[in-house]
């Protein structure tokens, strides 16, 4: 990876104001990125900031903008051969009219970046997975994909349904983890003895669904623990690089979580909200640019709802719509997206941050509360990062959502509309927030934080420049 981003804001910051050159203008910058001619944005960017007076804001807002260029193309780098090398295992005869008919449906996804076709990274099996033609076509060469928690699930979801019924409570099935998470940075990343400042995930304290946390060790005894205002959970430690050695973060914790599950009469239970309470009146926000309560979301969630008014008939009528409607593919990075309900609408698939982020935005345009949480999901074999919500009804209080668990198979098809299971790590109780402490450089994970944050005193580290790994000890 360029380890320019500090250097680049150096540069501009460094050049003083010079009106008498033509500038090239925001638009004309905007309108290259827009048509993805990055080397010219670039340089064009670097002669705008130079030869206008612009504040130290605009220069970083600038900065950011060459950052997120960059990011786009390391997602984009797979070339049409290599497109074409890939679908011919499965389609021998694909015709130049097919692959433009997948690309203008978004269904394999590419852009063109300083004049040349790139396909996302991921484009290619997640063609097998949105376009249904492509898929049935994947599994009869592959047979069907195998879900390693379905068994898991057709057993423990309709225990946890009984238990709360049985038990009059809605938390119930407590399981207990161990976890080691290890961050990497590769030798000789950053110059020997400069500082490393990592952020990483720990399982929120302040949750009823979660108790019991300890930190067993750490390898680095100076930690810091955000404090449950913060709504990023993490642990931050520093090292000094060391030349021609690894630089490992690592430590381990134990925490318990619960599955919750909630038995209700619609009709009784739900009352009608006091849009004057604070829940109400910050839940039902639009925080631009990802949770959006107007448009063309706004007009679909009131289409989905129709006549209904019930606040929890119309979630699950989200839940069921966004479930049969926009299948699960591998998503780009959240930074390079600028509006990602928008991006779920238009390319029509989404993976679990995704489609939680247009059910989130969906159920604030009808006036149900709605927010975000997010982490890790410790399945048996399906351990990985993973995004959900949470949804709040006048009379029951708040409840959990996984709407890319989806509808599920067996007797509780919308269980996930009101429960979770007890295989669960929150660490994040909103999006885009700040850390603690403070980071001073543009974060790789601009939306979510799951995998860490890195930086030294050059400028962040960007997901290619480390590793990551949770390991839960059996």
């Amino acid at each position: 990876m360029k380890k320019w981003p500090a250097a680049f804001l150096a540069l501009l910051l460094f050049f003083s104001c010079n009106s008498g050159e033509k500038e090239p203008g925001p638009s004309a910058i905007k309108d290259l990125m827009a048509k993805g001619n990055f080397e010219e944005a670039e340089r064009m960017i670097l002669h705008y900031a130079a030869s206008t007076c612009l504040s130290a804001e605009e220069k970083i807002s600038w900065v950011w903008e060459v950052d997120r260029m960059h990011r786009i193309a390391l997602d984009f780098n797979k070339t049409e051969t290599e497109a074409l090398e890939y679908i011919r295992q499965y389609f021998s005869d694909v015709t130049p009219q097919q692959m433009r008919a997948w690309e203008e449906s978004g269904a394999l996804e590419c852009m063109v970046i300083n004049g040349k076709k790139r396909y996302f990274s991921r484009a290619f099996r997640n063609l097998f997975r949105i376009d249904s033609l492509s898929r049935a076509r994947y599994e009869e060469v592959n047979g069907p994909s195998m879900d390693l928690k379905a068994s898991l699930l057709l057993e423990h979801l309709p225990k946890v349904a009984e238990l709360t019924e049985k038990t009059g409570t809605v938390r119930v099935e407590p399981r207990t983890y161990t976890i080691t998470y290890t961050l990497t940075v590769p030798a000789n990343t950053v110059p020997h003895g400069e500082i490393l400042r990592a952020w990483m995930p720990l399982p929120r304290t302040d949750i009823p669904r979660q108790k019991g946390f300890r930190l067993l060790s750490a390898s680095e005894p100076q930690y810091i623990i955000s404090p449950d205002s913060y709504i990023h959970k993490s642990i931050y430690m520093e090292k000094p690089a060391i030349k021609d050695q690894d630089a490992v973060f690592e430590y381990t914790f134990t925490h318990t979580a619960l599955a919750e599950y909630h038995h209700m009469d619609y009709h009784k239970d739900v009352l009608p909200y006091d849009t004057l309470s604070p829940v109400w009146v910050e839940y039902t926000k639009q925080v631009l640019p990802h949770i959006i309560t107007t448009g063309s979301v706004a007009e679909l969630a009131k289409k989905i709802a129709g006549s209904e008014t019930n606040p929890f008939m119309q979630l699950q009528q989200i839940f069921s719509y966004i479930s049969l409607n926009y299948p699960w593919a591998g998503a780009r990075e959240y930074s390079t997206i600028e509006s990602i309900p928008l991006y779920v609408l238009e390319n029509g698939h989404g993976d679990c941050g995704q489609v939680s982020l247009l059910f989130i935005s969906m159920c604030r345009s009808l006036g149900i509360p709605a927010r975000w949480e997010s982490g890790w999901m410790l399945h048996p074999g399906e351990v990985n990062l993973h995004d959900w919500a949470e949804a709040y009804l006048e009379g029951i209080g708040w409840i959990p959502v996984d709407q890319s668990f989806g509808l599920q198979p067996g007797p509780l098809p919308l269980f996930y509309s009101s429960g979770m299971d007890s295989y669960r790590m929150a660490v994040n109780s909103g999006i885009g927030g700040a850390f603690f402490p403070a980071k001073t450089y543009s974060r790789s994970e601009t939306v979510d934080f799951q995998r860490g944050e890195v930086e030294w005193r050059g400028g962040n580290l960007y997901f290619d420049s480390w590793q990551y790994r949770l390991q839960v000890h059996q």
